[in-house]
């Protein structure tokens, strides 16, 4: 390789949730069109990319401790950028945690990627450069082109919106990404049809809050609208797959068009958060629990088969043992089919920074795990539940003798998997019968004979 082809070569690491991997997209597509390509080995590289993740603690320290692995490893013509939420978050804080960072560009303005670079380039001693507005300006034209998707496998993430206007006391996000701007719709349905186009077989519509989606563009119930052109433009797309819904915005309207439109998934993603009226009151989010047994039951109702999936957090400043046990309860009722539960990470940035009783480590943990063994317990039965149905499953993977893929139940990454004996085509949408379950995964044949198929009475599968 010359040192011309090598000049323009970048690596990119990103890190963090869906809504972080279709920037980093963003950002790649960006330089590809500049000229620039992108390589898997970061010593090849002359610009080095970490999009970083700044949500929580954890997050936080991974995104540290691979901007410093990679200033370590870092040679005299190479450049190193923080990029992403943490960058937009903590600014300079970045170079002092990890010494070596050339640049640090926030996540409001990852279209700027290009001349940031060769704004970099230009300075032949520099000091960190910094590129973090305050003005929020994500969407639009702004946007440059490029596309605000990201393919992995035959599934993509379609990001409708950007920001957040939620209250929510222990959430980071609406300082780092500033309000709630939707993107136009016509510009996310000419994504979809490319990447129908593409052959992908899943579309993940991702935003920080999707239900949301056109208030902005005065538009109402703007995601329905906004799913049924979708659906409409994008035929081929037999998977659609709704993520992010916030609590009080799932209306009627939203689901008359996923229980009437066949290529919408029978599959929800809620974070609730919590199950208790006081504990959400302090989180500053929506407290009226009586909507979400309603909103169930009128989903299930409308959709029968379907997966809800939420997530909650433990251990929330002033939780007491009564609203932990109102948390468990509310668990119980409602029989989630996916549930992730999180201990609070303490952000000193929020609201929930300045609650005075802060709870104890050890009880935030020993609070998730009793609650997770409550919810494998409603797994495992749901997933039982599913034995002697025929699920369509999207194929993902194969080896030694053995197929994965998801079913309509089963998020990317976050969800279980059907595990089934054979090698079935990747990338296509075959039934399959279901013969087993355990707490996360299933097992089942497909309903067409495969080659190479084996058994499963001699393969140990840890739930």
């Amino acid at each position: 390789m010359s040192k011309q082809q090598k000049k323009k070569q970048f690596y990119l690491l990103s890190l963090g949730c869906s809504k972080n991997t279709v920037d980093s997209e963003s950002m790649a597509a960006l330089l590809h069109n500049a000229g620039f390509r992108g390589t898997a080995d970061p010593d090849d590289a002359t610009v080095l990319i970490v999009n970083t993740c700044g949500f929580i603690e954890a997050a936080r320290q991974e995104s540290i401790d691979a901007l410093r692995e990679l200033a370590a490893l870092k040679g005299p013509n190479q450049l190193l950028i923080a990029a992403g939420c943490m960058a937009q978050r903590y600014g300079s804080e970045v170079v002092a945690w990890a010494p070596g960072v050339d640049g640090v560009i926030g996540t409001r303005r990852w279209m700027d990627i290009v001349p940031f670079v060769r704004q970099l380039r230009r300075r032949k001693h520099p000091e960190p450069l910094y590129h973090l507005p305050d003005e929020a300006t994500t969407v639009g034209t702004d946007e440059k082109g490029a596309p605000r998707t990201a393919v992995q496998g035959h599934s993509a993430y379609l990001k409708i919106a950007d920001g957040c206007r939620r209250p929510c006391a222990f959430c980071a996000i609406p300082q780092i990404k500033g309000t709630h701007v939707s993107r136009a719709p016509e510009k996310i349905v000419a994504e979809a049809v490319a990447l129908q186009a593409a052959g992908v077989q899943e579309l993940i519509i991702i935003a920080q809050d999707t239900t949301d989606y056109g208030h902005d563009l005065g538009m109402k119930n703007g995601l329905s609208q906004l799913l049924r052109m979708i659906a409409m433009a994008a035929p081929d797309i037999p998977w659609i797959r709704l993520m992010y819904a916030y609590p009080g915005y799932v209306t009627d309207e939203l689901i008359e068009t996923m229980a009437t439109t066949p290529q919408i998934l029978p599959y929800l993603d809620i974070p609730l958060q919590h199950g208790h009226r006081e504990t959400l009151q302090r989180m500053r989010r929506p407290a009226n629990i009586e909507w979400v047994y309603n909103t169930v039951e009128k989903l299930r109702a409308a959709m029968p088969t379907l997966a809800i999936r939420t997530t909650f957090i433990v251990g929330y400043p002033g939780e007491t043992d009564e609203e932990f046990a109102g948390l468990k309860q509310f668990v119980q009722d409602l029989q989630f089919d996916r549930v992730g539960a999180f201990t609070y990470s303490y952000e000193a940035s929020t609201p929930s920074a300045t609650v005075a009783w802060q709870v104890p480590q050890e009880v935030k943990e020993a609070r998730r795990d009793e609650l997770m063994a409550i919810q494998q317990q409603i797994s495992l039965a749901r997933n039982q539940a599913q034995v002697g149905r025929v699920l369509d499953v999207l194929v993902e993977g194969y080896g030694d003798g053995l197929t994965i893929g998801r079913s309509y139940r089963d998020a990317p990454e976050i969800d279980g998997l059907v595990i089934v004996p054979g090698e079935l085509p990747l990338g296509e949408i075959v039934p399959v019968r279901i013969d087993g379950a355990m707490t996360y995964d299933l097992t089942g044949v497909p309903l067409t004979a495969v080659p190479q198929t084996i058994t499963l009475q001699n393969v140990q599968i840890t739930p």
